[in-house]
């Protein structure tokens, strides 16, 4: 299918904004519109929370009808939906929906992860998919549709993943990708698709997911009255992406076998993977294991608390500066040698599958300074990405040349020095703030004719690469933490 012009429409549904951006075949951004999002009570129980779809859906279209009068209609290629993972809901047969999407900073699935082995071992669970038992998990939302609202799992039709439900606002057609059954729990890593070995277990039929499309696939077009809601032309090709990292890893511009750092409050640190292992080790490690946006790869994944310990130290420790503390922060803590005069720290400020803080400042003295304290922060969340990569490598079975770093914390020097000292390859940071929408983008180019390929459709990105490389003689590893 070939198309008039070049600009996609991202639908990119946060938990913080609800975010419509217009991009083009060279990744630049023609226009963009942002509305805050949160989580609401549940209706039904008030202390839960849950996605209200009908006001993202009226946040989606407002800003769909500003950016679409930024730009010329007829330059409109496609669109697509991307969102955060492991959210979604049932409909029935007319496309009603039966319940609210449940939101994953939800607190009702607690108890459901913590009895999941009522249903089928952990071991034998992750082994087959792969993804860390975190309480979110889609597999927790139906086992708790199933024990307290039974009624509503036996009418349901089709359950819809987030950006399936919009997909579905768009086109009257209802669709599941692959990257967002990949984040369920639910999914064979091997077979990629719903596993009925663990389908069985829980009770739900895989034929209430419907087909599974692969990213790229065109699901529909836009209807009437979303064309109305949206101010986007009638009969313009939807496209299926997902979920929101498969995406950023892809417009990133990673290649097989080289990590991307996500450098926010957390880091994540992800790599797409010819193969995968999932057992205790694995387990154990903290690995996460994902479906790739293409076929016959895995996205191998560790987290970890980051930004948000440094936060902790400018809130801390450096309230008194009120201009460019970072730069103050940075700057002092360039002047201090390696090892911070002995000051350590074990940044475990928030352990989320252990449920126990362990965050330790150590070796103090009357003469430590506030700056020894940030580079000691520094070199253990450097020491904590060594340790990540190493966990990725023995997971998927290959050897780092070089790190993509991404993310609001590529933009600090004395960390970029320090992870490619601490992990001994190149740190490429790249200037390209919008990863997530522009790798969705490049997926709907392709699906409309205007490249061969999402990789080809790639190539005209100018990433504007910085690369860091390690110094020889890397630091050695921090001890006692």
């Amino acid at each position: 299918m070939s198309s008039k012009g070049d600009i996609i429409i991202v639908f990119d549904c946060g938990a913080t904004n609800v975010r419509v951006i217009a991009m083009n075949s060279m990744g630049i951004i023609k226009a963009s519109e942002s509305i805050p999002n949160n989580t609401k009570p549940d209706p039904y129980y008030p202390n839960y929370r849950i996605w209200d779809v009908d006001e993202i859906w009226q946040k989606m279209c407002k800003a769909s009808k500003k950016v679409v009068r930024k730009i010329n209609p007829v330059d409109i290629a496609g669109a697509t939906v991307t969102t955060f993972g492991v959210d979604g809901t049932l409909f029935d047969k007319s496309g009603k929906m039966l319940y609210p999407v449940i939101s994953w900073q939800c607190e009702r699935t607690v108890q459901v992860m913590n009895d999941i082995e009522k249903y089928i071992p952990l071991a034998d669970l992750y082994k087959e998919c792969g993804v860390l038992p975190f309480t979110f998990n889609t597999i927790n939302k139906l086992i708790w549709f199933a024990e307290h609202k039974p009624e509503l799992a036996e009418k349901c039709h089709r359950f819809l993943f987030m950006p399936s439900i919009f997909s579905y606002l768009l086109t009257g057609e209802m669709a599941n990708d692959t990257t967002m059954a990949g984040t369920s729990m639910m999914t064979s890593l091997s077979a990629r698709t719903f596993s009925e070995n663990i389908l069985s277990r829980i009770g739900f039929p895989a034929d209430r997911f419907g087909t599974i499309v692969e990213a790229g696939a065109i699901t529909g077009s836009v209807s009437s009255l979303a064309s109305s809601q949206t101010g986007i032309p009638r009969g313009i090709p939807v496209v299926a992406t997902g979920h929101d990292t498969q995406f950023a890893i892809f417009g990133s511009g990673a290649e097989i076998n080289q990590p991307v750092l996500s450098s926010g409050t957390w880091e994540i640190l992800m790599v797409r993977s010819e193969g995968f292992r999932s057992g205790k080790e694995q387990l154990d490690m903290a690995i996460t294991t994902e479906l790739d946006s293409r076929p016959g790869l895995y996205n191998i994944g560790n987290q970890w608390i980051a930004s948000g310990v440094l936060e902790w130290a400018r809130r801390n420790l450096y309230s008194d500066i009120k201009n460019n503390a970072y730069e103050a922060m940075i700057s002092g803590a360039e002047k201090i040698p390696a090892g911070c005069n002995g000051v350590r720290v074990v940044p475990k400020f928030y352990e989320e599958l252990k449920g126990k803080p362990a965050g330790q400042i150590l070796g103090l003295t009357m003469e430590s300074t506030r700056d020894e304290i940030y580079r000691a922060m520094l070199e253990a969340l450097s020491e904590r990405l060594a340790e990540g990569k190493s966990s990725l490598e023995k997971a998927g079975g290959f050897k780092t040349e070089s790190i993509l770093c991404v993310g609001g914390g590529s933009k600090n020097r004395l960390w970029n020095r320090l992870r490619a000292d601490y992990t001994g390859v190149p740190v490429k940071v790249i200037d390209q703030k919008e990863t997530t929408v522009l790798g969705a983008s490049l997926f709907v180019q392709a699906a409309c004719g205007n490249a061969s390929s999402p990789e080809e459709a790639r190539e005209k990105i100018d990433y504007k690469t910085e690369i860091i490389e390690p110094h020889l003689t890397p630091h050695a590893p921090l001890k006692g933490g």
